[in-house]
């Protein structure tokens, strides 16, 4: 069982050993914004196959949702980029709908 539950827009992911709950919660999509831009553009953008790594990680970093305390945000990306990003897609295309829809 992944922890993830989908009526709230949550979706698992696989870091460093241990399956981490991004939650696109309003706290964590306005602080997402605050680093990244607006949304909207990110959306653009990643529709567009210009979302850039950093950008990933930083909206995945601030949806987590009760991941351990030791991990780090280096680790976190570390991590992304070890699994691939083929594993960080179907969990982006989650967070991406949820900024477009919500709940």
């Amino acid at each position: 069982m992944s922890g993830a539950n989908p009526v709230r827009g949550e979706a698992a992911l696989r870091i460093a050993g241990e399956t981490v709950v991004l939650r696109p919660s309003f706290a964590a999509l306005v602080a997402a914004e605050a680093e990244l831009g607006p949304l909207f553009a990110l959306v653009e953008r990643a529709a567009a196959g210009q979302l850039s790594l950093a950008e990933l990680v930083g909206l995945f970093w601030h949806c987590r949702h009760a991941a351990p305390p030791a991990l780090s945000r280096e680790t976190f990306g570390e991590s992304i980029v070890t699994s691939g990003l083929a594993a960080a897609t179907p969990v982006l295309r989650v967070l991406l709908a949820q900024i477009l829809g919500g709940r």
